[in-house]
């Protein structure tokens, strides 16, 4: 017993001190979407089919997997545009440069552009 215990502290220890080398814990979920979530003083915490990670909150069925990164690989796709009311949009173009109609969008990731930016968007 005593032998079980000090192996699963040592293997504990081990993991830990290998994730001191991250800045990152980066969750990929099933479209693609990656954010990354800084390391320090990081709290995880799960409530029903909700894991909250910092201020990220993610669906457990969404998310495919979640890795330790050192660089942010948050990839700017986001379930939501905060744009501000008065903003006009002024082109749409998918993911291969084309143009298209902003009143018809299908499935799929886009790029708009708007008069105080641009922003990457999908729509499901």
């Amino acid at each position: 017993m005593k032998k079980l215990l000090f192996s699963l502290i040592f293997m504990a220890g081990t993991l830990a001190a290998q994730a001191d080398d991250y800045a990152y814990l980066t969750f990929e979920t099933t479209d693609g979407t990656r954010t990354s979530v800084a390391v320090s003083s990081l709290t995880l915490s799960i409530s029903g089919t909700t894991l909250t990670a910092g201020n990220q909150s993610f669906t457990l069925s969404n998310l495919s997997k979640m890795y330790f990164s050192t660089s942010d690989e948050t990839t700017g796709i986001s379930d939501e545009i905060r744009m501000r009311s008065e903003e006009i949009v002024t082109d749409v173009y998918d993911l291969n440069g084309r143009k298209v109609n902003k009143d018809n969008l299908k499935e799929g990731v886009y790029v708009i552009k708007g008069t105080d930016g641009t922003y990457k968007i999908a729509v499901k």
